[in-house]
């Protein structure tokens, strides 16, 4: 750590001076080194009685450490002990060596160090990062100072003097009045260590880590308010749903005991023979045959529906002409319609392609689209409409079908919510308009088993519409 060390003894007026052997660890007289020259005018100022002497200049590497003597006549400084850092060590392995074992983790340091004087900032004794870029004056995040002179907290008493003692020598020290300075930082030291945190100055990194927590907290907070809302979305939609499914079951019991109530009474008629004239007899099993057949097609549709949640939408599939399957699927509902004459305007484009579709699942859906016209469009204007055409579109060649009313409409709440499972419209509830909630939802699921698409166009009092299409089966394909 140091490069010289020497005793200085007053002796007869004067100094003498002895150098350190580092090798026999011996002090012999030697003469003085020219760069000690101000520490040499100290001691004779000391000795002459003219005051303490020139001050050692704040940049030098220079310490000196007196001896005093025992209480009595002989307490003052006796010798002095004066040791000369080696800058070299100091900068190149004690200093680094310090700052990796209180600044570093892992073996790497995680602060910007720089060793200063004091008396000249400028002068720089060490970096850790060297060049500019390493400099921390004015930007340091703490500093202390190095080698101080002296023990904090002690200092002369004023006009302490006696015989047999040097010139201005103290005659006994005391504690300093007052609160002593911080430990380890008099002020008095003659370089000074600044640091700097590797992230920048911790004003910085405190403000950062703050506005980090700060966004943590605000993501978690969110997802809490996510989690809180979906929870509560799921919980509505299960309480709509179980809402819907207790609907469905009234609907379907009232469905079911409508027709077999007829049936049973017109059992009863014919078997009391309370019906006995051959027309009578005849309006009795047409009642009947008509109820059975709802009855049949009622079981039907809840069969489908329980297959397409297993995922049996469709079945065996074969290339089908869509204006044939058009005409029976109307000739079979305008059968089954029991209201007053409806005009049907059906316009088929002639030569429509082929589709490939399960004929049985497509009469289904085609079915239930006329059914919905003749059940909610036909009350105030006894119309309905069946269009087909082929297009082109982003997917191909297809088959565009509308099926058309004149009807009151769909409330515009409602358009989004009609292909769910078990939903039935205000207007169905309000007016008892017999069904079960799964038609329009097994026609969707049948549409889009084959490929194609369905949506809705309805405006109030002005009619509804649903568009179907149906991807057409590529020329020869057929064969």
């Amino acid at each position: 750590m140091f490069s010289r060390i020497a005793l200085v003894v007053p002796e007869g007026g004067s100094i003498v001076f002895s150098n350190l052997d580092f090798t026999t660890g011996q002090f012999s007289r030697a003469d003085w080194p020219a760069g000690w020259s101000s520490v040499r005018d100290q001691m004779m100022a000391r000795i002459s009685g003219g005051g303490p002497g020139p001050n050692m200049p704040p940049d030098s590497t220079l310490i000196d450490l007196p001896r005093f003597g025992n209480r009595g006549p002989n307490s003052g400084e006796q010798e002095w002990l004066i040791a000369e850092l080696n800058l070299d060590y100091v900068r190149d392995t004690m200093l680094p060596e310090l700052l990796r074992h209180h600044l570093g983790g892992g073996g790497k340091l995680d602060y910007q160090a720089e060793v200063v004087t004091v008396g000249d900032p400028s002068r720089i004794i060490f970096q850790s990062a060297p060049g500019e870029e390493g400099r921390l004056a004015g930007d340091a995040d703490a500093s202390v100072s190095l080698f101080e002179s002296g023990g904090p907290g002690l200092r002369p008493r004023p006009g302490d003097r006696g015989p047999g003692r040097f010139p201005g020598a103290p005659r006994r020290l005391e504690k300093a009045k007052g609160p002593p300075p911080p430990p380890g930082d008099g002020g008095r030291g003659r370089w000074r260590l600044l640091v700097r945190h590797e992230g920048g100055s911790l004003d910085a990194i405190v403000a950062r880590a703050r506005w980090r927590n700060v966004a943590i907290s605000g993501a978690i907070l969110a997802l809490i308010l996510a989690t809180v809302a979906a929870l509560w979305r799921v919980s509505r939609r299960a309480q709509q749903l179980a809402e819907l499914q207790m609907n469905f079951v009234a609907g379907v019991s009232h469905e079911l005991r409508t027709p077999l109530t007829v049936i049973r009474t017109a059992a009863f008629n014919l078997r009391n023979e309370l019906a006995r004239k051959p027309e009578q007899v005849e309006r009795y099993g047409k009642l009947i045959q008509d109820e059975s057949t709802k009855l049949t097609n009622l079981v039907e549709q809840i069969l489908r529906f329980a297959s397409a949640g297993a995922g049996h939408v469709i079945r065996a599939r074969e290339p089908i002409k869509l204006d044939t399957l058009i005409d029976d699927t109307l000739r079979s509902s305008q059968e089954a319609h029991q209201g007053p004459t409806v005009i049907v305007e059906k316009q088929l484009q002639p030569g429509l392609p082929l589709v490939l579709a399960d004929r049985l699942a497509m009469t289904h859906a085609f079915q239930n689209l006329v059914d919905n016209a003749l059940k909610y469009g036909t009350e105030q204007n006894s119309w309905i409409g069946i269009f087909a055409s082929a297009v082109n579109d982003e997917n191909g060649p297809a088959v565009e079908i509308r099926v058309a009313d004149h009807g009151p409409g769909i409330p515009e709440q409602e358009p989004q919510r009609i292909f769910d499972p078990f939903y039935r419209g205000q207007r169905a509830l309000k007016d008892q308009v017999h069904g079960t909630g799964l038609g329009l939802n097994l026609v969707k699921r049948i549409v889009e088993a084959h490929g194609g698409t369905i949506r809705v166009s309805s405006q109030p009092a002005k009619g509804t519409e649903f568009i179907v299409r149906i991807p057409a089966l590529a020329t020869g394909a057929a064969g």
